[in-house]
């Protein structure tokens, strides 16, 4: 007997406990019939202000990830998703090859989407090759970012790190710093623009963008959202999250 509101699909999502941003993102791109289930990883130190402390966080979601996963499935998940970025990015394709697989054999082969490859879909999509990318992490987070999307044929032509001193402060970012560094990101004549950062709130202002820069400007919570609906066969057109809902 399917589920009275998940009569679609019910989604499973890994969260870090510190992230106020992806879920309601994620709610208010909803469709009828599908349900985000959210599942935290445990972050006990937000400090995010060096790069051993960006070190340190991927050190936290590996102690938790596993628990994390054993929770959601007790709702009896159809799909996995994941709701941070970093860690998707981390050590290139492999890396995000790798995590999948983790996610994958813990919550007993069920699929997974993610930010990294979330962004790639719609960006092949376009078939757009060159970016400009913004981040709210220190440079070593920042490289691995550079460092995926190379490796996956893209000319990053830009890239401005925010570096935001803690994990909570992220969701602190304002629409107006997200504006200029997207007018900055814009100015180096890229094809199509990415956020990343799950806890940065970028879906609205990334629709928005859009039509400033008549070009693609993908937000990476509306990426991953995306995936997993299309994955899974859900092509409900959304509006007002980005031309990716309404174009693919």
């Amino acid at each position: 007997m399917a589920d009275q509101l998940a009569f679609r699909k019910k989604f499973g999502v890994l969260a870090p406990s510190t992230n106020s941003i992806v879920e309601p993102d994620f709610n208010r791109m909803g469709v009828p019939g599908v349900t985000p289930l959210f599942s935290r990883i445990h972050i006990y130190d937000q400090d995010l202000s060096t790069e051993a402390q960006m070190e340190k966080l991927r050190v936290q979601l590996d102690e938790s990830l596993d628990y994390a996963i054993d929770l959601v499935c007790t709702a009896e998940v159809d799909y996995m998703v994941m709701g941070m970025s970093a860690e998707t990015f981390w050590g290139g394709v492999a890396g995000n090859d790798y995590f999948k697989a983790r996610v994958k054999e813990r919550s007993g082969g069920l699929e997974v989407a993610t930010g990294a490859e979330g962004c790639q879909k719609v960006l092949n999509s376009y078939n757009v090759k060159s970016i400009s990318v913004v981040t709210p992490y220190q440079e070593n987070g920042d490289r691995e970012v550079i460092n995926y999307f190379e490796e996956i044929g893209f000319e990053v032509k830009k890239l401005i790190g925010l570096k935001r001193p803690t994990a909570v402060s992220i969701a602190h970012t304002t629409e107006d710093e997200l504006r200029d560094a997207l007018i900055e990101l814009n100015e180096s004549g890229a094809e199509a623009i990415v956020q990343v950062g799950t806890n940065l709130s970028m879906v609205r202002l990334a629709a928005e963008a859009e039509r400033w820069f008549h070009k693609p400007v993908v937000a990476i919570n509306a990426a991953t959202w995306w995936m997993a609906l299309r994955e899974n066969g859900i092509n409900d057109k959304l509006y007002g999250f980005g031309r990716m809902f309404e174009d693919f």
